[in-house]
């Protein structure tokens, strides 16, 4: 019997999947300190395997991960959705595919 060690925020009911399918595993509740240092290290996961993937699931992972950061710091994720359209609004969006090439004084 091999145990394998991650060390990694995972997903709420993981440990349950993970017992269903007959294995065993330890987990424990972060500190709020800790939560958050885990969370910051999952958006860089999630961001990595979305890079490589390229995947629509990728990028759910991706926003799950974000609004659990938005919770964790006492927001909401329509603060974050106000604040991205008051700046589409304001600057714009990505739309037109503008590359910025210079810009000279």
């Amino acid at each position: 019997m091999s145990t394998v060690s991650h060390h990694k925020l995972v997903r709420d009911l993981i440990p349950q999947i993970i017992e269903a399918s007959g294995k065993r595993c330890s987990t424990r509740i972060l500190s709020d300190e800790a939560y958050l240092r885990a969370l910051d290290m999952k958006l860089q996961e999630e961001l990595n395997e979305y890079q490589a993937d390229k995947s629509l699931e990728e990028l759910a992972d991706l926003l799950e991960v974000m609004m659990a950061v938005c919770e964790a710091r006492g927001h909401d994720f329509s603060e974050v959705e106000a604040l991205r359209r008051k700046k589409a609004e304001a600057r714009g969006g990505f739309r037109a595919r503008i590359l910025l090439e210079s810009v000279t004084e």
